[in-house]
């Protein structure tokens, strides 16, 4: 049996990898140094379930009879794995280059772009497939929650059929590696590095795509042009796909397609939007454009996506993966279709994060928000010493002085808890917003268990 071997096994975008190396017959070893702190053991234990060997990242699970080693973007020349790797001449791999790889056998490859909705989209597109026979690989970044029952993360789907369908990264440029039969660009906003190199991207991806499907209501994916492209849209009647009359209603949305009236478990007009992309994708596979939208009734969404955390005492509590303005900015606003204040809590991630998008994710915050809601940011996940004089303090500063003024800087998961104890009233929907720190899952249901009493 070959031998391979991932560092930063614990990331979004590796473990589906691992865990389809696993069933392609491979002895595959992982290794985290979240795992090795005691952290992320939910992870750990799923990825272990799932035929994974979990081993220190200290270089010791790092031996010459291995294939290759794949690192995710997180992993440097120091680490430890990287070292041995280089000392038995292993040759060493991106996640996003194993991701070409598996993702060039099939003949009807579909990369979902976006700076938003791309896990989203790309869990939808995979969804349907599967449940209309289509036998998809589905490659994503975050876990279905239909498929929640499965052993292992369920953040992939395997199958010799003919579609792959994957997460299409942006952040560091790799989304140019892909050459689709159907490529989807959801939309392009602030997020990662500057706009004129997310613009280059983007128009980079789509001219590898054989097909293009691009969101008709985001003006920058707008100018994309393409000898073959579909257009969708929640606001333009002209788009090829268009939905209309979209309504909030209780634990969803109904909206108008194609002439029938169809319903979306998830909160946020943004989910139709990218309904309309999957749907637009699925029927270049051969589908129904009609089924596909029938089969999205029955999908219930993703972890950490405005997931839905519980309700006790009339507060319910959610968690959400928002990290950038136009995800902050969007998860508030389908907050608000609903009645009842909003305590939000947002994280930034890392000093890129609050330094480069800190000015529009206040401007958001204090547009969407009302005078009764209550906005709260703890201080940026994974500062380092070198950082000094960076803080999410800045941010609130600025919501302030754009006008809404409950607005508070707590540092730590300790303060925020504490405030919520005391503030929280029935009626209330909390949202705890953040990126990379996987603990905030947990912290949702710390908060949730904490309200019940």
């Amino acid at each position: 049996m070959k031998k391979v071997a991932f560092s930063g096994a614990a990331g979004n975008g590796i473990s589906p990898l691992e865990q389809i190396m696993v069933l392609k017959g491979y002895a595959v070893f992982g290794s985290d140094q979240s795992f090795d702190l005691g952290k992320d053991t939910e992870r750990k234990n799923a990825l272990t379930d799932a035929g994974i060997r979990i081993v220190p990242q200290d270089g010791s699970g790092i031996t010459p009879d291995l294939e290759w080693l794949c690192v995710s973007a997180a992993i440097n020349e120091n680490n430890p794995d990287i070292k041995a790797a280089r000392k038995y001449n292993i040759p060493i791999k991106t996640r996003s280059d194993l991701l070409q790889e598996v993702f060039s056998q099939y003949p009807q490859g579909i990369a979902v772009g976006g700076t938003a909705g791309k896990t989203t989209t790309t869990a939808m597109i995979g969804y349907v497939l599967d449940r209309l026979g289509k036998k998809p690989c589905m490659i994503n970044g975050g876990a279905l929650c239909n498929y929640a029952d499965r052993k292992g993360i369920p953040n992939y789907l395997y199958n010799n059929g003919d579609v792959c369908v994957i997460e299409a990264d942006e952040s560091d440029g790799s989304i140019q590696k892909y050459h689709p039969f159907v490529g989807i660009i959801n939309n392009i906003s602030h997020d990662h590095t500057s706009m004129e190199k997310l613009c280059e991207y983007f128009n980079n991806f789509a001219a590898h795509s054989s097909n293009l499907i691009i969101n008709m209501d985001c003006p920058y994916c707008a100018k994309i042009q393409h000898s073959s492209r579909k257009t969708f849209s929640i606001l333009s009647p002209n788009a090829d796909f268009y939905a209309s009359d979209i309504t909030a209603v209780t634990d969803g949305l109904e909206y108008t397609f194609s002439g029938h009236r169809f319903k979306l478990p998830l909160l946020g007009k943004f989910n139709v939007s990218n309904a309309l992309a999957a749907v637009a994708a699925c029927s270049l596979t051969g589908v129904d454009p009609l089924e596909a939208a029938k089969a999205l009734e029955n999908f219930r969404g993703i972890k950490v996506r405005l997931e839905k955390i519980g309700t006790t005492n009339g507060i319910t509590v959610y968690n959400d993966f928002a990290h950038n303005p136009s995800k902050i900015e969007a998860s508030l606003l389908a907050l608000k279709d609903y009645p009842g204040r909003i305590i939000a809590m947002y994280q930034p991630h890392t000093p890129f994060s609050a330094v480069n998008t800190g000015t529009e994710v206040a401007a958001a915050v204090a547009k969407v928000l009302a005078p009764e809601d209550i906005m709260i940011m703890q201080e940026i996940y994974e500062l380092t010493p070198q950082d000094v004089g960076i803080s999410s303090a800045n941010i609130i500063h600025q919501i302030k002085e754009d006008g809404h003024t409950q607005a508070l800087f707590l540092p730590h998961k300790e303060d925020t808890k504490e405030f919520i104890m005391e503030n929280a009233r029935r009626g209330d929907r909390i949202v705890i917003m953040g990126a990379h720190d996987n603990s905030l899952a947990d912290f949702s249901r710390e908060i949730l268990e904490a309200l019940a009493g």
